[in-house]
């Protein structure tokens, strides 16, 4: 299968969107997306972030939620991902909610990225609970799978009896989960209680910070997803889905659409080659006009010329 395409909603394009988008729409942009031949459309998450992490390159964000909602009611094909939503900053109910509700409302087009979260600060403001963030994210994707099921969960901290929580999803079970990250206990969700995976790019100085693993290049990326496979083999589960931001997405930020291009386009074989089956891509556009002509310059210079490989 032909490698995927995600579009990453400009996440510097929220603090300014009312300039941004001019006299369009939300929904416009993930239609061209979709028109483009992009395979979806995503979402981050920071509901209150402090201003000390905005300053030092921080950004803002839509509910993704409502974000994509909006999205789906534009669209018809565009898979509607969040990249990512943070467990443990709502009820797993709230989640599991949120989800069935757009999943059967856009006609079980919902990806589901989830991420253990990292800003201390912001779950501080949410009356989150940071330091034990690990084991309730665990169990809260237990208790959102078992609401789809249309099951009652019955972990130490979601545990509850006599509800039910109703449509349930479009998707048999719930959307596809992601989990995001490559710390241990993040490969050990994708390995146990996942769909897919989005591991992130980071030299050794940022690993020795994160305690994670480095990333630095397409062949540690693929060591890293044929271990994850191969566990997944061993436990009688299919391959994942992988989702990577590339290498060379530093190149938007300096070059711009066109140099980006030429700069990821003769490595795509390499990233399919280790594994990856969806290549994230998040525009540098400081308009919704330059967006437009910057997303037909990436459409063909990537997606269009794979298409005709294939």
């Amino acid at each position: 299968m032909a490698l995927q395409f995600n579009l990453m909603f400009p996440m510097r394009a929220v603090k300014h969107y009312r300039e941004w988008i001019g006299d369009g729409s939300l929904g416009e942009v993930a239609r061209y997306c979709e028109d483009a031949g992009f395979d979806g459309f995503s979402m981050s998450e920071h509901p209150y972030p402090d201003r000390k992490w905005l300053d030092s390159g921080g950004h803002h964000a839509f509910d993704p939620f409502v974000s994509l909602a909006m999205a789906a009611e534009a669209t018809r094909r565009i898979r509607l991902i969040t990249y990512l939503m943070v467990v443990g900053y709502r009820s797993p109910y709230l989640g599991a909610k949120a989800a069935a509700s757009l999943d059967l409302l856009s006609g079980g087009r919902v990806t589901l990225g989830l991420g253990a979260g990292y800003l201390e600060s912001e779950f501080n403001a949410l009356r989150a609970d940071y330091t034990g963030r690990g084991k309730l994210f665990d169990e809260g994707i237990d208790a959102m799978r078992a609401t789809w099921r249309g099951e009652e969960h019955l972990g130490p901290a979601f545990g509850v009896t006599g509800h039910v929580a109703l449509p349930l999803p479009l998707t048999e079970g719930g959307p596809p989960i992601w989990i995001g990250g490559n710390s241990k206990a993040a490969r050990r969700r994708v390995t146990e209680k996942a769909d897919g995976w989005m591991p992130i790019a980071q030299n050794a100085e940022m690993a020795a910070i994160t305690r994670t693993p480095p990333l630095e290049d397409v062949e540690a990326l693929r060591t890293q997803v044929s271990a994850q496979n191969k566990l997944r083999a061993e436990a009688g589960k299919s391959a994942i889905d992988v989702s990577f931001v590339p290498f060379e997405s530093g190149v938007l930020r300096t070059g711009g659409a066109a140099e980006f291009v030429a700069a990821l386009g003769p490595a795509l074989a390499a990233y399919e080659d280790a594994g990856v089956t969806w290549i994230t891509i998040e525009p540098t556009s400081r308009s919704f006009a330059d967006f437009k002509t910057d997303l037909a310059v990436i459409s063909e210079g990537l997606i269009n010329r794979q298409d005709a490989h294939v």
